[in-house]
């Protein structure tokens, strides 16, 4: 999962950054308003922590135009102000919840899940399935049946991807703007790398879940039949 901080302290963005990354997280972090904004807009991350008060443009208006140009990520207002009609401001603006300064790191990390939870099912639980195997984003655990890996990871964020894409294909731009960010150095070896990586898992899994390659397009997962 990628989340995008937004926040103009730097001391705290850097602890925010650890805290996050610590728990598995893919994070990006930018310290000004429009920054904010063109990187939300690129639409590659699953949950952005926005501060209200920022330099260039503010919070409020960074999440207003996030809203206009329908882009549906969760936002978790983060900032100092506590009052009533600042958290009403927020949420009528198109927030999914509010979190006023300071706080703890294990409400945050709970503000997070509930956030994510509520994109959709298949965020419940921190469960993934795809035919007869089971991605667990929290723990990063690849299982089928009674047998399971451990993933890195690139490689959980990989699959996860793949999977929530469901059986459309993802192309090689599309996986490096979600694993390393839209303005990366990454290349299209990277890619192919963990794509590797992961077919060999599955296939130490004995699944009958494969990642086929559509050429000159990308990937997407299938489900071979077994030859009985």
């Amino acid at each position: 999962m990628r989340i995008l901080i937004v926040e103009d302290e730097l001391r705290l963005a850097e602890a925010l950054t650890q805290i996050l990354r610590k728990n598995h997280y893919s994070v990006d972090a930018v310290h000004d308003g429009r920054s904010g904004l063109d990187h939300a807009l690129c639409g590659i991350y699953d949950l952005i922590i926005l501060d209200i008060m920022l330099p260039e443009m503010d919070g409020i208006m960074v999440l207003k135009n996030i809203r206009k140009e329908e882009i549906p990520t969760p936002v978790i207002l983060l900032t100092a102000k506590g009052k009533i009609s600042d958290k009403v401001t927020g949420l009528d603006s198109g927030a999914d919840d509010y979190l006023a300064k300071p706080f703890s790191t294990e409400e945050l990390l709970a503000r997070i899940r509930s956030a994510t939870r509520r994109k959709g099912e298949l965020y419940q639980d921190h469960s993934l399935t795809f035919g007869d195997i089971e991605l667990n984003t929290a723990n990063l655990k690849l299982s089928k049946n009674d047998k399971d890996l451990k993933l890195t990871l690139k490689e959980s964020e990989l699959l996860e991807l793949l999977i929530l894409r469901n059986k459309a294909v993802t192309s090689k731009e599309m996986v490096i703007e979600k694993l390393w960010g839209f303005d990366s150095e990454a290349e299209y070896n990277n890619v192919e790398v963990y794509i590797s990586f992961l077919r060999k898992k599955l296939a130490f899994l004995n699944s009958s879940v494969v990642i086929a390659t559509i050429r000159g397009i990308g990937y997407m997962l299938e489900v071979k039949s077994r030859s009985v």
